[in-house]
Formats: C-alpha cells, sequence, structure tokens
C-alpha cells in the first residue's frame, strides 16, 4: 500500500498541512489525485519514492545530473580535445541560441497571425448578428464557434499530450532547479501547445498565450540540443557536445528567456524573467546568450510586423514593439500621488494572495472531476468555455449606452470593427457601449482599451466592477482546464480594472492619468500574485514605452510583492506544491540549522558501496534491487602513502547506474581481478556513449558464466565527488546542493580511523524535502525548536 501526500502551501516558506490518503496499487495512476501526487511509504527511515504528478500521470521523477562527471574516460576525453573543436563547441552554442530565438519568433509570429484573425473574423460575424438586431444567432455563433476551438485545444491535450496543458511555467522551474520532469519538451507536447494555444485564445477563454510561449521556447531549445525528437535524432558529429545535462539547461534558459520576450516584446524583461523567475544557476557567459536569443526574437517580430503593416496578414494590426504604448502623456508627480500609489500596491499584495489562495482550492476541485477520466476533462473545458461565452455576450446587455463625446470623430466613436474604443454594439448611432469594448474583444485589445491614455470619461466605475469580478471569477474556473493556458494576461485584466477605478476615484486629487492606474494595478496584481519584481518593472516599462513610470511602478512592485509575501507563496510555488515536485527553494527552514546531515544519514538505509573490482554478479544484485543511481566506489587492503597500512580504505568516488548498466551491456568483463590500463576504457566505450541514460537493468542479459567474472570501475568513476562532513547542518548542505546543481552528495565521517567507513551515507534531492526531513524527525514540527533555529 502506498500513500499520497496532500501539499497544501500556506506560507512562502512551510507548507501548512499534508495528509495521506491510502490508496489501492491496483489504481489507474492517470486518475490520481493533483493534490495528493507525491507517493512515499510511510517509514521511520528516511526514504521516499519520488513519483510526482507531470502532465495528467503520476510519474517516476528523477534528477538532473548536472554536475561534470569527471572519470578517465571524461578527462582523456577533455585534454585530447583540440582548439578547434573548443572552437566548434563555443560556436554550437551561439549558433543553437541563435536558432533557438529565431524558431521562437517564427512561431510566436504565428500564433499571434492566427489567433487575431480566428478571433478577429469570429468577432465581426458576431458584430454583423448583431447590426442586424438578431442576437440570439449572435450568441449561438459566439457559443458554438468558441466550443469548437475549446474542444480542438482540449482533445489534443487530454489525448496526445497532457503535459501541454496548463502554463509550463512550473515545470521548466523545477527542471532548472535539477528535477528530471519527464515528456516535457517533446516534439508532441510542442505541437500540441502551439495548436492548443491558438485555439484556446481563439475561443475568448480567460487565459494568455505568454506561459504556453515561455513553454513552447523551452521545448525548441530541448529538441535543438539533443537532435531533435527522440525516433528521429540527427546524429551529427557537433551535436555530442551537448549531450549532457549541463548544456541542455543552458539552452532551456534561452528559450525560456526568448520565449517571454516573444509574448511581451520584451527583450531585456525576458532575460531578467529567467533570472529571477524560472532559472536555479546563472553565469554571466549564460547572460550574454540569453540577450542574444531574445535580441533575434524582437528582430524576427520587428521584421514580421513591417510586413504586416502594409495589410498582407489579414486582420493582424500595425502596432509595433510597443504592445500597450501609453507614452503619449504627459506624467507629473505631486505629494498627494504617494497615497493612491502606496494603496494600489497593498491592494495587488492582498488581492495576489487571495488570488492564489482560491486558485488552489479551485485546483483541488477541478483534480477531483479530472480523475473520473478524459471525457471529464474535455467536458469540463467545454462547461468553462460555454459559461464564459454566455457572459461576455450577455453582459454588455446590461449596460447602458454612453454618447459619444462630440470632440471624437464619427469613424473613432463609435466602432463596429474588431478593434475600437467605443464598440457600439447595441446602441444606437452616436453612442457606444462600455462594457461592450472591453467583453467582445480579444484579451489583448481588451488591455489596449483598458489602459488607453486621455479618456477619462469612458468608463462607468460599475461596469469596471462588473469587469473586475467577471475576470475574477473566469480566473480562477479557467486556469486547470486540460487547455494551454497562461497566468499573465487575465492577472494584467483583473488589476488593471481595479487601478481603474482608484483611478476614477482619485481623479480630482492626482494628476497621474487613469490608464496609468490601470497600468499600476496589473503590475500591483501580477506582484502580488507571481512575487515578481524587477523582471517585471522592466517588462511593464518596455510594454507601455513610459520610462516616467519607472519610479512608482518601483514602489508599487515593492510593496505588492511584500504584502503578498506575508499572507502564502506563488502561485508558481503552489503549483510545484501541488504537483508534488521536489523543487529546492532557495532559502532553507530555520529548522534545518538544527540538524546536521549525519542524523540524516542515521535515519536512511545504510549506504549501498561498490568495491573498484568489484564481481559481476554483484554489480546485478545491487542494480536488481536497489532505485540507487550512484554509488560510492571504495577500496580496502591499500596502501596509504602515509600512515598505517592495517584496516585503511580508500573512497575512489562515486559510479553511476547509468555507467553500470553500460558497463553490463557491452561485456566489459575481465576473467581475472586486476586493474585495467587506460587504453582498455577507450577501446570499449566514449563519451557519447556514456551519457546516455535511457538503458535498464531489465534490458541487459547476463549469464551464469559471466556472472563469475569481474569489472574494474576505477575508469569510470567520479574521482571528485562533492562531498560533506557529517557534521555539517542540513541548512548548509542545502544551500550548497541546490547551488552547485548536484545529484549525489557524499556524507564523509568526522573521525578517520581502522574499521570506520570512508562514506557514512549519501544525500539526495528528497533528502532534502522539508517533509520528507520532518517525517523522519516530527520533533522539529515543536514551535520551540523552530525558535531555537530563528
Amino acid at each position: 500500500m502506498e500513500e499520497h501526500l496532500k501539499h497544501s502551501a500556506s506560507s512562502a516558506a512551510i507548507p501548512q498541512s499534508i495528509e495521506g490518503v491510502v490508496e489501492s496499487e491496483e489504481r489507474d495512476l492517470e486518475s490520481n489525485s493533483l493534490i495528493q501526487p507525491l507517493l512515499l511509504k510511510r517509514n521511520r527511515t528516511l526514504s521516499s519514492n519520488p513519483l510526482a504528478l507531470v502532465g495528467a500521470k503520476v510519474s517516476h521523477i528523477e534528477s538532473l545530473d548536472y554536475e561534470i562527471n569527471e572519470n578517465d574516460l571524461f578527462k582523456h576525453d577533455w585534454r585530447s580535445r583540440s582548439k578547434v573543436q573548443v572552437l566548434q563547441y563555443i560556436l554550437l552554442k551561439w549558433t543553437l541560441a541563435l536558432l533557438i530565438g529565431l524558431l521562437t519568433g517564427l512561431i510566436a509570429t504565428l500564433i499571434n497571425l492566427a489567433v487575431e484573425n480566428i478571433a478577429g473574423y469570429k468577432l465581426l460575424a458576431v458584430v454583423a448578428y448583431i447590426d442586424e438586431e438578431r442576437y440570439l444567432m449572435g450568441f449561438i455563433f459566439l457559443a458554438v464557434a468558441n466550443l469548437l476551438f475549446t474542444t480542438v485545444a482540449a482533445v489534443l491535450c487530454v489525448c496526445f499530450a497532457p503535459t501541454a496543458a496548463g502554463p509550463g511555467i512550473p515545470e521548466i522551474k523545477a527542471y532548472l532547479n535539477g528535477v528530471d520532469t519527464p515528456n516535457m519538451f517533446g516534439a508532441t507536447t510542442l505541437i500540441v501547445k502551439i495548436v492548443g494555444s491558438i485555439g484556446a485564445v481563439s475561443a475568448g477563454l480567460d487565459l494568455g498565450k505568454e506561459g504556453p510561449l515561455v513553454h513552447i521556447g523551452s521545448c525548441i531549445a530541448s529538441l535543438l540540443g539533443q537532435g531533435g525528437p527522440d525516433n528521429y535524432r540527427v546524429k551529427w558529429r557537433w551535436l555530442r557536445y551537448m549531450n549532457n545535462d549541463r548544456d541542455r539547461r543552458d539552452l532551456i534558459t534561452c528559450g525560456a528567456a526568448s520565449g517571454v520576450c516573444a509574448a511581451f516584446r520584451s527583450p531585456v524583461g525576458g532575460v531578467l524573467f529567467a533570472f529571477e523567475e524560472v532559472a536555479t544557476w546563472w553565469r554571466s557567459a549564460l547572460l550574454w546568450r540569453t540577450f542574444f536569443s531574445t535580441a533575434i526574437v524582437v528582430v524576427v517580430l520587428r521584421a514580421f510586423i513591417e510586413i504586416c503593416s502594409t495589410g498582407e496578414c489579414g486582420l493582424f494590426g500595425e502596432g509595433g514593439l510597443i504592445m500597450f504604448d501609453v507614452s503619449t502623456v504627459t506624467l507629473t508627480y505631486c505629494w498627494m500621488d504617494i497615497f493612491p500609489v502606496v494603496v494600489i500596491g497593498i491592494i495587488g499584495g492582498v488581492l495576489g494572495s487571495l488570488y492564489n489562495h482560491f486558485l488552489h482550492k479551485v485546483l483541488r476541485l477541478y483534480n477531483l472531476i479530472n480523475q473520473k477520466g478524459k471525457i471529464h476533462k474535455i467536458l469540463l473545458s467545454l462547461a468553462v468555455s460555454l459559461f464564459t461565452s454566455a457572459c461576455l455576450y450577455g453582459l454588455p446587455f446590461l449596460a447602458k449606452c454612453t454618447a459619444c463625446d462630440p470632440s471624437l470623430a464619427e469613424s473613432v466613436c463609435p466602432t463596429n470593427g474588431r478593434t475600437g474604443n467605443f464598440k457600439q454594439f447595441n446602441c444606437p448611432d452616436g453612442y457606444y457601449n462600455d462594457l461592450a469594448t472591453l467583453l467582445l474583444t480579444t484579451n489583448d485589445d481588451a488591455v489596449r482599451n483598458i489602459f488607453s491614455t486621455n479618456t477619462s470619461t469612458e468608463y462607468h466605475p460599475l461596469n469596471l466592477l462588473i469587469f473586475f469580478a467577471l475576470y475574477c471569477i473566469l480566473g480562477l474556473f479557467t486556469f486547470g482546464i486540460a487547455v494551454p493556458s497562461g497566468l499573465f494576461l487575465p492577472i494584467i485584466l483583473m488589476g488593471a480594472a481595479y487601478g481603474r477605478m482608484l483611478g476614477i476615484a482619485m481623479n480630482s486629487y492626482t494628476n497621474i492619468d487613469q490608464g496609468l492606474y490601470a497600468v499600476l494595478g496589473a503590475a500591483s496584481l501580477m506582484a502580488g500574485s507571481m512575487r515578481m519584481t524587477v523582471s517585471l518593472c522592466v517588462i511593464f516599462l518596455e510594454l507601455t514605452n513610459n520610462l516616467l513610470l519607472l519610479p512608482i511602478t518601483m514602489i508599487v512592485l515593492l510593496i505588492s510583492k511584500t504584502v503578498g509575501d506575508c499572507f502564502n507563496p506563488s502561485i508558481y510555488e503552489i503549483i510545484l506544491h501541488l504537483k508534488g515536485l521536489p523543487f529546492l527553494d532557495a532559502h532553507p527552514e530555520p529548522w534545518m540549522r538544527n540538524l546536521n546531515v549525519g542524523e540524516l544519514a542515521d535515519a536512511k538505509p545504510p549506504v549501498v558501496t561498490l568495491r573498484g573490482i568489484e564481481k559481476v554478479e554483484r554489480i546485478v544484485e545491487v542494480l536488481r534491487n536497489t532505485t540507487h543511481n550512484g554509488f560510492p566506489v571504495v577500496d580496502d587492503g591499500i596502501v596509504p602513502p602515509v600512515g598505517l597500512a592495517v584496516g585503511a580504505t580508500e573512497l575512489h568516488g562515486l559510479i553511476l547506474r547509468a555507467h553500470l548498466v553500460q558497463v553490463l551491456k557491452k561485456k566489459w568483463f575481465l576473467k581475472e581481478r586486476r586493474r585495467t590500463e587506460e587504453w582498455e576504457v577507450r577501446e570499449k566505450f566514449t563519451a557519447v556513449e556514456l551519457a546516455e541514460r535511457e538503458l535498464k537493468i531489465e534490458e541487459v542479459a547476463v549469464t551464469s558464466d559471466e556472472m563469475e567474472m569481474y569489472v574494474d570501475l576505477h575508469p569510470l568513476t567520479n574521482t571528485t565527488p562533492h562531498t560533506v562532513l557529517e557534521t555539517m547542518s542540513v541548512a548548509k548542505a542545502m544551500v550548497l546542493f541546490r547551488q552547485v546543481g548536484l545529484r549525489h552528495l557524499l556524507i564523509l565521517p568526522k573521525y578517520e580511523a581502522a574499521g570506520v567507513p570512508p562514506v557514512v551515507g549519501i544525500l539526495t534531492r528528497q533528502d532534502l524535502i522539508a517533509y520528507n526531513i520532518l517525517n523522519a524527525f516530527p520533533h522539529l514540527k515543536n514551535p520551540k525548536s523552530r525558535e531555537k533555529g530563528n
């Protein structure tokens, strides 16, 4: 029997409640609860079965090998590289960075063109019915079209690529943190993400394409780095340099930055987003390549915008790189403006944390529905689509028509086209419907309309309140259905609505335009929910093209993030906890300083070690009876350079499970116990072969005669593994583990003497997860212990 854990994050650092629910082993893994993904066996020891919800199924989770495996083969390969090969390696990195930016820009343009044209022609048809006063037919057409687009997106996600549903950003964060999330970056996922995003956004659902574009950029980067899909990989000689997790991590970071750049046309903001939000490990060389990738994205977008400005792209607009330009407003400050700016920041932090809290509850509710099967997932998506269509079409009928300002030209107010700031809808000539201006349009145009400046009398406060309440409801119930979805745009719309309402309330006391209040409100809610500051500030600066907004935007973001952190974690951290992905936070728990790694080693089963020259039978036994991915290699009976030889042992290093399986597959056996020569291992293995991780012990056959033979593990052993003394605190070990990007951390004894093993334990990612530690050491839950730790 296994237990499911229910992660419920209640603060920025410590999960509030974790429950176990006994489930049957025969139960379909796809029906496992989203809130109970991590399957652990309850023990007195610190052990776990690393399973987590990825896509629609509970999957076995492995860590990534970001550490350089310095065995004899690697050292020889590194020494033998010529200057030409080093230049090839550097050139390949920059070439892939260029291709990532180029392809991400092309696909983002494709998605934008498709959404603008599909949604545009759909809305034009609806407006035509309204002009003819065939209101029922207008609703039927809108609802059926939206249901069709939603069906396409949902069926693709449910049946072909469950990992394409949602934004994908939490899984990218986990991958860059060192968690191997399976099937997240495949070719099928990429295709479904592209088509599904077009369908979901065209359906008018309250979601954006920004999050999916980040995932799309990461998929492109991963596929380029590995030479294509798994079944059709390009065996190009140069690509062997990228056949490791470390370089693939850098490529996916470039892909994530390019995705943000493509979504917001914000190159610097994309780089900062990768640095602040998704990347765990960073260096200056990576900064240059991500910036290069985002620069390529901007060039591609600029080129297509020039092409489309001639009218050759259908209904695609003529906008430049600045999506929501508010630079026409001359901004001046006075001391009275400090008060509303602070209020917006506080409201954004409170509402952002409330949004995170209720979204957490909705996701748990949706999982109870989704676990009933694929049909229920599709029906849930269709129900949300139908409800959205009814609200978007029906609510504008409740708004009163407003007379157009006489100073506006007839071609500006009212408008009947797809775009425009004064939609006529059902109003007579010379009047417009402000609620229809916000609802009966695409999400991008809704943002432009609500951000519009010098329009202080355009929107009625009551209609803004209706818009805000509606998008709060739609934002909560749309995210979590089985379609690609992003959180950025719904949160921007909600924040802009209450920002504009506050601007109307402060109209007589401030010099700040209402459109700028909407921008500040959007920024505050995003900071209150996602807890980003620097990257978000630059993204909004590049979005709006108004440098004068910078000081007050910074104040709003800092206040919103601070207030939100007082209540719960960011929305992406909550999703990570719900999925059970073993993400290591940047800051360890205070009580982790009260525990040392030696105590963790004592709570685990004894460490499994191998000898430098090991019998094949022993290797097969270890591989078949354990799931460990690394084994210390220990030699005894050696003669040390100094000291006594009696009982002396040597920790030669760490050998990976994948390398042991390769040894068995290649039949690299010895008939006698002896050390091999350096040329022997190079004759049998290549660095490319040792980089493979797919082979399993069940796929290897070993005869009874071979069981009696030997293997020299010394040439394949990483002789420089990271080690810590058993007296080191868990907090310090966790920081080291995370920052270096480790998969294994060896624990050495404090004292060295005859009979004392050279290694007393191994720490892995699962051993440093707070819940697992508290499960083995329940006394640490005592508040008094935490106070001492502080």
